[in-house]
Order: structure tokens, then C-alpha cells, then sequence
């Protein structure tokens, strides 16, 4: 699917998300690599085999503020 040089990385390969964006929908949060990849802003994924993959946001830390 990649014409690029050097190609961009497989849907399969650990760095797929370094793919080149080829479709971008911002209003609707998702975007298409040129890998076949749909990202989301949610960071979920749906891979070119139909595989979904969960969203992976890291945990959020609350800071707690001291009061002097």
C-alpha cells in the first residue's frame, strides 16, 4: 500500500503509528496511515485485518496541591 522511500512501517511492526497519514478527519477524531491503519483520537486502533485495538491512553496522575 506504502509508495513512499523508504517504505513506512507495516500495520504488523511495533512503529506503525510513524506511517504517513494519507486521510484525516479531525471533526470525526480518526485518521487513515498509509499503512491501512485508522487511528483515533482516543488513541484506539482498527488494523487492515479487522483487528480492533483498545484505546492505550496512559493513566492520568492527579497532583494534589498542599495548602499552607
Amino acid at each position: 500500500m506504502c509508495e513512499h522511500a523508504p517504505p513506512c512501517p507495516h500495520a504488523a511492526d511495533t512503529d506503525h503509528h510513524a506511517a504517513k497519514v494519507m486521510a484525516t478527519h479531525p471533526e470525526q477524531g480518526w485518521s487513515l496511515l498509509c499503512n491501512g491503519v485508522v487511528t483515533f483520537d482516543d488513541t484506539g486502533e482498527i488494523l487492515p485485518d479487522g483487528t480492533v485495538v483498545a484505546p492505550h491512553r496512559p493513566a492520568v496522575r492527579r497532583m494534589v496541591a498542599a495548602v499552607v
